[in-house]
């Protein structure tokens, strides 16, 4: 399927089904895959040479196992017919998306604030952020939702639509299996500090240009929905570093300077404090009102991304197809 049709067409699809849980999702069986490899690579007696080695192998198989499944399932169905390929490109390009759940995730905790039932605000909080979540009040909540909203901007959305441009869906669901792996194993705690550092460092490479194009769409999401655009970019260029994951920061801080409010700072994970510095330390504490508006940023920025992914396809292309 041409790629200039497909994104639009797997875009669509997002935002009229969003992520049904009912769903049988590849990044379930990627993550059983990572946990069964963990489990056949690991021996309690590996050194730090071993542990690495073994995480390195469980990477480069999920990672390439997930493009080459993805390859052979659409070529399969083309096989078929025109009609079940592009169908079958479209139904595994939207998996690779999360625009509409992340926008009713975090919606969702807002309107428990709103409702003023903060203890289901936080266990809604809790399906989206990593972070303790028990004991944070109404502006830590409203914090938590922006930055993750800022965060998953880049690797929920702006990133898939990148790899889909640059490589079709297969390399679309590679992207989504580097994530998976750094989530589940990319820790810096003991027991993955060897084991899960080439799947950290795979997902920082691949989502540096995501990050700072995502950077840049808020910046222009902030322009055009009224906010500061110019304190988004200054921000941005100023904090866009200070944040310990070398991608993460360049949204978050682009999203601060746009809605002028104080990000980062420490954060609870399993009852351990874990410092950071602040993001946009000039400007106020986060309200609801805030969050509120980085979702609508949100969607601008999954537009805009959308509208790079199809320019960057057309790029893509051999000159005698275009």
């Amino acid at each position: 399927m041409n790629r200039s049709l497909l994104l639009p067409a797997v875009h669509l699809t997002d935002q009229i089904a969003g992520d049904p849980e009912w769903l049988p999702h590849p990044v379930r069986l990627m993550g059983l895959a990572i946990t069964k490899g963990e489990e056949l690579l690991r021996r309690p007696d590996q050194n730090c040479e071993g542990e690495l080695l073994a995480g390195a192998a469980l990477t480069a198989t999920v990672v390439a196992g997930s493009y080459v499944l993805t390859k052979l399932a659409i070529h399969a169905a083309y096989r078929c017919s025109r009609l079940l390929g592009a169908v079958t490109e479209v139904a595994l390009g939207w998996t690779c998306l999360a625009a509409r759940n992340l926008r009713e995730e975090a919606s969702a905790v807002l309107d428990a604030l709103e409702e003023q039932d903060i203890s289901l605000a936080r266990l809604r909080l809790a399906r989206i952020v990593g972070r303790d979540t028990n004991d944070l009040d109404v502006n830590e909540i409203s914090r938590a939702v922006i930055e993750t909203v800022a965060e998953s901007a880049s690797d929920g959305i702006v990133a898939p639509i990148f790899f889909m441009g640059v490589g079709g869906v297969p390399l679309a669901m590679a992207y989504k299996a580097v994530n998976t792996l750094d989530s589940m194993i990319g820790h810096a705690d003991a027991r993955y500090f060897y084991f899960g550092k080439t799947a950290a460092r795979l997902d920082d490479a691949a989502n540096f240009v995501p990050a700072r194009l995502t950077a840049l769409a808020t910046v222009a999401g902030a322009l055009l929905s009224g906010d500061s655009a110019g304190d988004a970019a200054r921000v941005w260029l100023r904090d866009g570093n200070k944040h310990k994951s070398p991608n993460a920061g360049q949204p978050e801080s682009a999203m601060a300077g746009a809605l002028g409010v104080r990000l980062g700072g420490g954060n609870f994970y399993q009852g351990e404090f874990i410092p950071a510095e602040r993001i946009g330390a000039e400007y106020r504490i986060p309200e609801i009102l805030h969050a509120r508006k980085s979702i609508r940023i949100l969607s601008t920025v999954a537009l805009l991304g959308l509208g790079a992914g199809v320019a960057l396809s057309f790029l893509m292309k051999p000159r005698r197809e275009r």
